[in-house]
């Protein structure tokens, strides 16, 4: 098959995409040169090669804010990354920027999260001789963990985009800055939502001014503020100053009410003295790892690769993994 259906995909991103959008045409290409494909532009490839990787699969058994919750309609790590894919690309459709570079970097951006949220994360990084950030971990999935080791070989934009959607210096495109935003949209809503369906707080627990501002419900409260993205994004994605000021302090609501409170704290603790028992005991029995994990740890050293092991986890399978390691397993006889 020739390559007319790629280009004819390329030139249309030239026709309909914004000035400021990155084309697929207009990469900065991947680390090992690939043969192009004939149909998929290099960012749908990207997005496809996510979507089929195992990390991305263990995505729906990994934690949001609750460990553990009774009930079906709780986020999970893989819930959230699809509402930030939905939120990402109607900002991006509006702005008319390249949607596919978007959905893949919105599709990867977690895929270095830890089991048990961030409780998970916070262990690791008090464990390790090195800061532990999950969205370096995600730039490390794609690039040397995922199929074997091999990595997923992405494009320097979506690679970009992932290491940079939560801190540190901005995206280099304006489609990797989005990410950054629907990120913290998507989760302060659906942490709302969770919390409520917990019984934490309710809806009219939110400061009046902000709901004033920001939206008295969930879906409004994202109409708003995805409208607001859009009508003040020109050369960098950005809301007004008064819809950032309020972002944040429904954020500093919800720290107090929420990621702080007794009932999540509680489990985290529980989540944080599980990855510490697995921690120690892969520092001190390496060989146990898997045959990937035993080879980063001779080349990168033990500390590394048993970060990436636990990382890597589920919560079933840390909570599988602690079980058989530190708990007698009894039979009848």
């Amino acid at each position: 098959m020739d390559k007319i259906i790629r280009e004819r995909a390329e030139s249309n991103e030239k026709l309909t995409l914004s000035g400021k959008a990155c084309l697929s045409s207009g990469t900065a290409g991947r680390a090992v040169r690939e043969e192009e494909c004939a149909i998929r532009t290099c960012f749908q490839r990207d997005r496809d090669r996510i979507i089929h990787c195992e990390s991305f699969r263990r995505l729906k058994h990994k934690t949001q804010v609750f460990l553990s919750p009774n009930g079906d309609h709780y986020r999970t790590r893989l819930t959230h990354t699809l509402e930030v894919s939905q939120i990402a690309r109607t900002i991006a459709r509006a702005l008319r920027l390249n949607e596919d570079l978007t959905e893949a970097i919105a599709l990867g951006h977690d895929l270095g999260h830890t089991p048990f949220g961030h409780a998970g994360e916070r262990a690791l990084d008090h464990l390790s001789s090195f800061a532990f950030r999950h969205y370096e971990q995600s730039v490390r999935v794609v690039n040397k963990i995922e199929k074997n080791g091999a990595g997923l070989n992405l494009t320097a934009e979506v690679i970009n985009g992932i290491g940079c959607h939560t801190k540190g210096e901005k995206a280099f495109t304006l489609e990797g800055q989005v990410i950054r935003l629907a990120d913290r949209i998507a989760y302060i809503n659906h942490d709302i939502d969770d919390a409520a369906r917990a019984g934490i707080m309710c809806e009219e627990d939110i400061p009046s001014g902000l709901r004033k501002t920001l939206g008295s419900r969930k879906s409004e409260r994202i109409n708003r503020l995805v409208f607001n993205t859009v009508e003040n994004s020109t050369d960098e994605i950005k809301m007004s100053r008064e819809f950032e000021n309020a972002f944040s302090e429904l954020h500093c609501f919800m720290n107090k009410k929420v990621y702080t409170s007794d009932v999540c704290r509680k489990e985290d603790e529980k989540a944080e003295h599980i990855i510490e028992r697995l921690y120690r005991f892969f520092i001190r029995y390496p060989e146990n790892m898997p045959q990937l994990y035993k080879n980063i740890a001779a080349a990168e050293g033990a500390d590394r690769a048993v970060c990436d092991y636990i990382a890597g986890m589920s919560d079933t399978y840390a909570l599988e993994t602690y079980s058989s390691l530190f708990i007698p397993q009894f039979r009848a006889d």
